[in-house]
């Protein structure tokens, strides 16, 4: 799944040059049968303050209007796009303060490019504790205006900044309370798509083995395949290959998130997602350990 990681720089003229990228990793994705995704991220496409602004529900001015009709015109390029060559595209989430927009694009585009089958995917961070029912509030409005929903399921990635924000700014915090909450929602989730799987395509990002095994199980409950076309599986490249490995040598869809991009520009956004994810240090630790486990048994 190729995920052009470049750090947006604010500006319009960089917005315009971000949308040809991503133009190129469809194109390129397109005759390439087994990349069958791309990443986006609105924040690519859109200045950070607008978005919030937006999301707070405030009234645009004429020239934020006009603004913010260029994003939309950058999102849907990359829609259209994806819909004509036949490749998938992930909406990723943001931060809570501008989910909203994130979420508002999202719809528009599977209520224009998803009627007859998935392309376009919003992501659900199940680390928050609204979003199990704002998946299922998804799912009510794409059958009530006939399109598929697109879910793409994550446990999230801002948990500190968004607890840190909530506290200093005196809100609730969005974060679940403790991790077997988030656990909890997340498998629920799991449950809830497959239930709907008809009607809805279900993309399972995490490096969570129960996760993992739950899916595998459920679907082998209700007769699913392992490459049922609604249903795939990811992890970021160079992470959870036991997991990875498995699920494709057991015949189920499942691919790697590789970002991509001139390397001084993509490691601001690599050591930007190692520092938001604080299960990566743990998750690294066992990775180790397993692959130490494997060559004490080759005897390597």
């Amino acid at each position: 799944m190729l995920d052009y990681g470049v750090e947006a720089m604010e500006g319009e003229e960089n917005y315009d040059n971000a949308v040809p990228e991503f133009i190129k990793a469809i194109q390129f994705a397109a005759g390439k049968k087994h990349i069958p995704f791309i990443a986006i991220k609105v924040t690519g496409f859109a200045r950070f303050a607008l978005l919030e602004k937006l999301h707070r529900g405030e009234t645009l001015t004429a020239e934020e209007a006009r603004e913010y009709e260029r994003v939309q015109a950058r999102i849907n390029t990359i829609a259209e796009t994806a819909a004509l060559h036949k490749v998938a595209v992930l909406i990723d989430a943001e931060e809570s303060w501008i989910q909203q927009p994130v979420d508002d694009l999202a719809d528009a585009m599977m209520a224009r490019y998803n009627r007859s089958e998935v392309i376009v995917y919003n992501t659900f961070q199940l680390y928050r504790h609204d979003r199990l029912e704002f998946l299922k509030s998804s799912q009510h409005k794409a059958e009530k205006v006939g399109y598929f929903l697109g879910a793409k399921l994550v446990r999230g990635a801002y948990m500190e900044k968004e607890r840190r924000r909530a506290e200093e700014q005196s809100y609730e915090s969005p974060i679940q309370p403790d991790k077997q909450s988030a656990d909890e929602d997340y498998n629920e989730a799991i449950h809830f798509c497959l239930d709907h799987i008809q009607k809805l395509g279900l993309f399972v990002g995490t490096h969570n083995e129960d996760s993992t095994l739950l899916v595998t199980r459920l679907m082998a409950e209700r007769h699913l395949p392992p490459n049922h076309p609604h249903i795939s599986f990811s992890q970021l490249y160079g992470m959870s290959d036991n997991i990875t490995f498995n699920l494709a040598h057991a015949g189920y869809h499942v691919s790697k998130y590789l970002p991509y991009g001139p390397v001084r520009d993509v490691m601001p956004y690599l050591i930007r997602r190692a520092q938001e994810n604080t299960s990566i240090a743990g998750q690294m630790g066992r990775e180790l350990g397993l692959i130490r486990k494997e060559l004490k048994r080759r005897k390597l």
